[in-house]
């Protein structure tokens, strides 16, 4: 009997136990969906048709962040955030002549990150942002990349997500993200790229 009333206590204490902590350490790996931006000023910064850019794309970002302090609510995080993102657009042609040229469309960007996370260690949202530098490249097939492709921009990275633990250390991830690119500069008498917010929104796992 006083072995079944230890057992009984005992359990209930284990339930009321408090979530654990937002973790120390915590690493992010997502596909992600940039959303590249379509205009003219853009188009005449790689001197091509308005219709050959390509639009929307694919790509991985990755990601690590360390807890550093708590303050009430918020848990404040210090880390860098990798972005690689890639579109393609394919050439063809109406009634025998080209219409468009096939061009590949590249965005890199590193940007240190401060975090401000809300919840425990079995999940929790956060917004994020930071400073860095994008390279930005529009590239028609075949020909050589120009010197606005190798420009790097100065970014402000922000944005928000959330991650949920569905195992001990494995966690379901989503970020939706912000890169807010400073002009490019002309080259010659041909005009920059213009200011720019990418939005790239990403999904994958988080590993603690």
């Amino acid at each position: 009997m006083t072995l079944a009333i230890v057992s009984f206590t005992g359990g209930r204490a284990g339930a009321q136990d408090p979530p654990p902590p937002i973790p120390r350490f915590v690493v992010d790996f997502r596909g992600s969906i940039p959303q590249f931006p379509g205009n003219q000023q853009l188009a005449d910064s790689r001197r091509l048709d308005l219709r050959e850019l390509p639009g929307a794309g694919l790509g991985i970002d990755a990601g690590a962040h360390l807890s550093v302090l708590k303050w009430k609510a918020v848990t404040f995080g210090l880390g860098a955030h990798l972005t690689m993102a890639r579109s393609g657009a394919s050439a063809y042609s109406v009634e025998g002549r080209p219409a468009r040229r096939a061009v590949t469309e590249r965005f890199t960007s590193f940007t240190p990150q401060l975090s401000f996370n809300f919840g425990t260690g079995d999940g929790w949202s956060y917004v994020s942002g930071g400073i860095g530098r994008s390279v930005w490249s529009i590239v028609p097939e075949g020909a050589e990349s120009q010197p606005a492709d190798q420009e790097r921009l100065y970014t402000i990275n922000y944005g928000g997500g959330a991650r949920w633990f569905i195992k001990r250390h494995v966690a379901f991830t989503f970020d939706v993200r912000f890169h807010a690119l400073d002009p490019g500069s002309p080259q010659g008498a041909v005009p920059g790229s213009p200011r720019t917010r990418l939005v790239i929104i990403g999904a994958g796992v988080s590993l603690k």
